[in-house]
């Protein structure tokens, strides 16, 4: 037999290609996030494929917060994404790493290049520099600035670091082109005045590094080998490279692009979902309905079905959209064999077994999973009154209805046959009661074989049930509009995106569960218990999705 061929993406291949040349010795890669919101699915696919290559290649896995603009950063932000890449599985042990430890070595480059004559300090004010920076057609034109001598830069770069200049009236930029075709080239700033405190440094620094300076060199700080980043960062690589050549570090780390995953309507966009939180439309950056790390854990998605998910999307060069059924289908085969099947009522009418004796309740056995006979088996009780689903009984029904009507036999899951017999209504004529009888004889699991019957339907015992609180969750935005509105950029909100129902029951078989723990209600889809608003006397559930699937799997 031959060998397996292994595939391999275009970044294997050059991490491989990089290692028998001799380039690196090792592998080193990173996840570097700016602590200025929650991180999303988007960021879930740089956490795992930068952390998988460093496990593939036995290499190592840096977590850096790329905190070098203080005007957005936050604590709680940092600690987000802390608890985000731990859950995703990404390991990073002892690395974990701030940009703003580098400051001191970030200014020492950037008197290195003043000294080479390769940085200088410009007065020209924002909207000049814009104007001298030219077009995409037009090449850029030099600064009036641009020719001081070393020893006036370097006077004048101490006067910003002490404190002397005010925001905005000069700016230290690198000296590479301004007739350079990469706009990015063009005598870019590398450092800017801000008199703000910062979260990790304090009041120590009042001049601060613009990323595309910084983050070369944290990587090449800390010794990454391979800066895998996405596609917006292509035009910036020369950029990158030239920071890392010219402030001589070595080995110098390669940056490597790929295509950012993009999910089909819906809300990525910080400044977006800040405006959502805000305003109260959605209850913070965990609501269910985003698809933030934390919002997705929240509702009760898995690390497993991520994983899935990014492995099915691939790494390409290419962008492209994926739908949000995949994700959808990644958690279901995800759940499907590990989860129980728990029986729930999520709009409730009362059934009445009518010859069932008052006061008897026995304990019947539930399987857990049938898919799973691993997951063993729980005891249900069942007693003469029950709650059963409002729409599981019609007193008119269509053709092929199955379920409960006058004088129709169905089955009660994991129980008895039951015939009805009569219904109640309220004043307006909405059934309340439904009226049946049993056959002792038809109990599942004895092998009765009598008469057969065409509907099957769940239920939960009245006096035993626990009362929930369900929250049912549809897309936050308007799919037939998409997501923005193309007058003035607003989101197309869907207004039904949340539905919550607080008179639903679940059988009493959830006594030690909690926060994140998730279970199949039959028919209704998979459910997770809230982490935020649930307590053990009043479970809340969050529907993380239907059964049913709109996702074909690629032939």
């Amino acid at each position: 037999m031959g060998e397996e061929v292994v595939s391999k993406n275009f970044i294997e291949q050059e991490i491989d290609k990089d290692l028998a040349e001799g380039v690196y010795q090792n592998v080193c890669t990173r996840f570097p996030p700016e602590p200025n919101g929650y991180l999303h699915i988007g960021h879930a696919k740089s956490i795992l494929l930068n952390y998988g290559l460093a496990k593939k290649y036995n290499g190592t896995f840096h977590l850096r917060f790329d905190d070098t603009n203080p005007t957005k950063e936050d604590m709680e932000f940092v600690e987000s994404i802390k608890k985000d890449v731990e859950w995703l599985g990404a390991d990073f042990g002892d690395h974990l790493y701030y940009a703003s430890d580098y400051f001191d070595i970030m200014y020492k480059c950037a008197v290195k290049l003043i000294k080479k004559g390769k940085a200088y300090v410009c007065d020209l004010s924002p909207e000049e520099i814009r104007e001298y920076r030219g077009t995409l057609t037009e090449p850029g034109k030099n600064s009036p600035y641009r020719e001081r001598s070393a020893e006036e830069n370097l006077a004048l770069f101490e006067e910003m670091k002490n404190g002397r200049v005010e925001d905005g009236k000069r700016v230290l930029r690198a000296k590479i082109d301004m007739s350079s075709p990469n706009i990015n080239m063009r005598d870019p700033i590398i450092y800017r005045v801000a008199h703000m405190s910062h979260h990790n440094t304090g009041d120590k620094w009042c001049i601060y590094p613009m990323y595309d300076f910084a983050h070369p060199i944290e990587d090449a700080v800390e010794k990454i080998t391979h800066s895998i980043c996405t596609l917006e960062f292509e035009d910036h690589r020369p950029l990158y490279d030239w920071v890392v050549r010219e402030c001589e570090f070595d080995p110098a780390p390669r940056q490597i692009e790929f295509a950012k995953l993009y999910l089909t309507n819906v809300v990525t966009g910080k400044r977006y979902i800040k405006k959502l939180v805000q305003d109260g439309i959605v209850d913070g950056w965990d609501d269910p309905r985003l698809v933030s790390i934390a919002a997705l854990r929240r509702r009760g998605f898995t690390p497993e079905s991520i994983k899935m998910f990014v492995d099915m999307c691939g790494v390409s060069k290419s962008q492209s959209s994926v739908d949000y059924a995949m994700l959808e289908y990644c958690i279901r085969e995800d759940l499907k064999m590990k989860r129980p099947r728990m029986m729930a009522v999520l709009d409730p009418i009362k059934l009445v077994i009518d010859n069932y004796p008052e006061d008897q309740v026995e304990y019947l056995d539930v399987a857990n999973n049938l898919e799973n006979e691993d997951l063993g088996t729980r005891k249900v009780p069942f007693e003469r009154e029950l709650f059963i689903e409002r729409d599981d009984f019609m007193i008119e029904p269509p053709k092929k209805y199955f379920r409960l009507f006058p004088g129709n036999e169905v089955r009660l899951m994991h129980a008895y046959f039951v015939k009805c017999v009569g219904y109640e209504t309220d004043e307006q004529g909405n059934v309340t009661v439904v009226h049946v009888t049993y056959d002792p004889e038809t109990k599942a699991g004895t092998g009765f074989t009598g008469r057969k019957v065409k509907g099957t339907i769940h239920w939960v015992p009245a006096s035993h049930a626990q009362k929930a609180e369900v929250r049912l969750y549809e897309n936050l935005v308007d799919e037939e509009k998409g997501v923005y509105n193309k007058e003035d950029g607003s989101l197309n909100l869907n207004p039904n995106s949340l539905e919550i129902r607080r008179n639903c029951y679940v059988e009493p078989s959830f006594d030690g569960c909690g926060a994140y723990d998730s279970f199949q209600f039959v028919r209704n889809g998979y459910f997770c218990i809230d982490a935020k608003d649930s307590a053990p006397d009043t479970l809340v559930f969050n529907r993380i999705v239907s059964l049913k699937s709109s996702f074909k799997l690629p032939k």
